[in-house]
């Protein structure tokens, strides 16, 4: 018994050595690293804020200084990481070995999200379209609220968050119209009606109506001749935050002009004729 409990106690004070030099020969060296770490997580953070500081002064887009800000920070974590690990006397060549050939399998992994991160890294650098522009692409349209690596956010006028991934966008057909969005409209009037007053009064509603952007003339005139109808088109701009309800003002606003004004709207007609015997013969 007292053999045994003397094994025990020499163990222990095996264990307590090993700590006792781990402590004084890697004490100052842990305490170093760590207070690299935290250097580096504050210079980070202070090229990070003075970085957006100076780009936001120089009008530049918003979602770009994010993103070069973010990239700043993360070289100069990495920076201070590897003095931090030369603290510790580890060599980072085979850890560099180890990332490239752990990067290499996660490529093949996962393509489809490093499509996407390349992809949004070509949005923010060649700015295809920034925070606030209306786009249209894969039919969906909204306004840009956020711009990621991975997806780009559109939210709908109705309020719904439409998240596409960005290399969805990237190589496809898209259509920015930056805040508005374009509407056009059409509406048939009778061939004894008075197109040219058709289209003045179309004109009036649009200079009138609440959500047309008077930025840039509406166009309205005359897009063809139907079986029954001359057809009036007439294209404006709308916020695109109010885009459907733009809409259904003009048209109630139009069809209620047009009454006022007696412009006919007509709808189709037959003509059937019943033919008895004598005329038959």
């Amino acid at each position: 018994m007292e053999n045994e409990f003397a094994e025990q106690l020499d163990l222990l004070n095996q264990i307590y050595q090993v700590i006792v030099d781990l402590a004084v020969n890697y004490s100052f060296k842990l305490l170093g690293a760590v207070l690299v770490v935290i250097a580096g997580i504050w210079v980070g953070r202070w090229i990070s804020k003075a970085l957006i500081n100076v780009l936001e002064r120089r009008n530049v887009d918003v979602t770009l200084r994010q993103f070069i800000a973010s990239t700043v920070r993360a070289l100069v974590l990495v920076l201070f990481g590897i003095v931090a690990l030369s603290q510790l006397g580890i060599s980072i060549t085979p850890l560099i070995a180890a990332i490239g050939g752990l990067a290499v399998g996660l490529s093949l992994a996962l393509q489809g999200p490093v499509s996407n991160y390349g992809a949004g890294l070509m949005i923010i650098l060649t700015r295809m379209y920034r925070v606030g522009d209306t786009i249209t692409t894969q039919g969906c349209s909204g306004v840009v609220e956020h711009i990621s690596l991975a997806t780009t956010d559109l939210r709908a006028e109705d309020g719904e968050l439409v998240v596409i991934p960005n290399r969805h966008i990237v190589g496809e057909i898209h259509a920015n119209s930056e805040a508005n969005r374009i509407v056009e409209g059409s509406i048939g009037i009778a061939y004894d009606a008075d197109p040219e007053l058709a289209i003045s009064t179309i004109r009036e509603v649009l200079r009138a109506a609440a959500g047309v952007v008077t930025d840039s003339e509406p166009e309205v005139g005359i897009s063809g001749f139907g079986d029954s109808s001359v057809d009036i088109e007439f294209r404006y701009w709308a916020p695109t935050g109010e885009y459907f309800r733009t809409i259904h003002t003009v048209n109630l606003a139009v069809f209620n002009a047009f009454k006022a004004n007696g412009i006919a709207i007509p709808f189709p007609q037959r003509e059937v004729r019943i033919l008895n015997e004598s005329e038959k013969g």
